[in-house]
């Protein structure tokens, strides 16, 4: 070990004698397993649109993040505990991206690289687009930037290795891979003619019930008023047609009262039945007129 990671370590109430500081080091159980994991991340190497052009740079001889000791850049996700997701996250590729990280071992941890890795960037709202990969998977670090400079990916890099430092063993919630039992795979999304997320199906499924619902009720009040448009529909008169072309207007009155003392029979309002026959007979002196023209035309 050197000097400087030495006092890294150095982390207890103990004091050290000054001609010891830089042989020994005296820390507890939890430093030392944060500081040996943050010491030796192994990205996942796979890159998704410009930003890998980044990430690329940023291990090239010029930054070469192997001074923080992630220069194993791993291609399989058997093999690696950081996914770093450079460029834009279509819907057809969160699916493999979901599918490798639930293949990385614990304890494994996600870093968007660029804005459109974080937030769906200048594609976002985009009908082929992912506002987000942390809409699907759990996400530590955020580098802004379209697309982000090397220098900035060795920021959000650190960043991470800060947040490993800060996590403890005596603390279950800061190493859940430690608990009872597998962890829960992130569930992978469905593509079909959009994605769906499983964790969201219960939503749909409410949804689409209450969809076809108030379809069912538009289509009964769409019934329940056309049956009240017939109802005050006026009854088609027929009038037998002869040589002359219709019958006289006293044989429709009569017809028409008899229509209005049938309704009243059946128990309608007397007032309603006769205002429809005076309707009726309205109409059939109308046609006999229109008939009388045409016959002396």
């Amino acid at each position: 070990m050197s000097e400087l990671e030495l006092r890294e370590l150095q982390d207890t109430e103990f004091p050290i004698p000054e001609d010891l500081q830089n042989t020994i080091a005296i820390t507890s159980l939890s430093r030392l397993y944060s500081w040996s994991r943050r010491s030796s991340l192994w990205p996942m190497l796979f890159g998704l649109a410009c930003c890998a052009i980044e990430m690329i740079g940023t291990a090239a001889s010029r930054f070469d993040f192997s001074r923080f000791g992630m220069e194993v850049m791993r291609a399989t996700p058997r093999q690696a505990d950081l996914m770093i997701v450079s460029g834009t996250v279509t819907k057809k590729m969160i699916v493999p991206i979901v599918r490798l990280y639930n293949q990385m071992p614990e304890p494994k941890y996600v870093l968007a690289m660029g804005a459109c890795a974080s937030g769906g960037g200048p594609f976002k709202e985009g009908y082929s687009v992912v506002s987000g990969v942390d809409k699907y998977i759990p996400t530590d670090v955020y580098v802004p930037g379209c697309p982000p400079t090397p220098q900035a990916l060795l920021h959000g890099l650190i960043t991470l290795q800060k947040l490993i430092d800060g996590q403890s063993l005596a603390r279950m919630d800061d190493v859940p891979w430690y608990g009872v039992g597998p962890s829960e795979p992130a569930p992978v999304p469905i593509l079909g003619p959009d994605i769906i997320d499983p964790r969201q199906m219960e939503l749909i499924r409410q949804q689409a019930e209450r969809a076809a619902l108030g379809a069912g009720k538009a289509a009964e009040r769409a019934a329940l008023g056309a049956g009240k448009a017939a109802e005050r529909a006026l009854p088609d008169v027929i009038v037998a047609s002869n040589t002359r072309g219709l019958e006289a207007p006293e044989t429709v009155g009569t017809a028409a009262t008899g229509v209005a003392e049938s309704e009243a029979a059946d128990g309608e309002d007397p007032e309603k039945a006769r205002r429809i026959a005076k309707r009726l007979e309205a109409r059939a002196r109308l046609a006999a007129r229109r008939a009388a023209k045409q016959g002396g035309a």
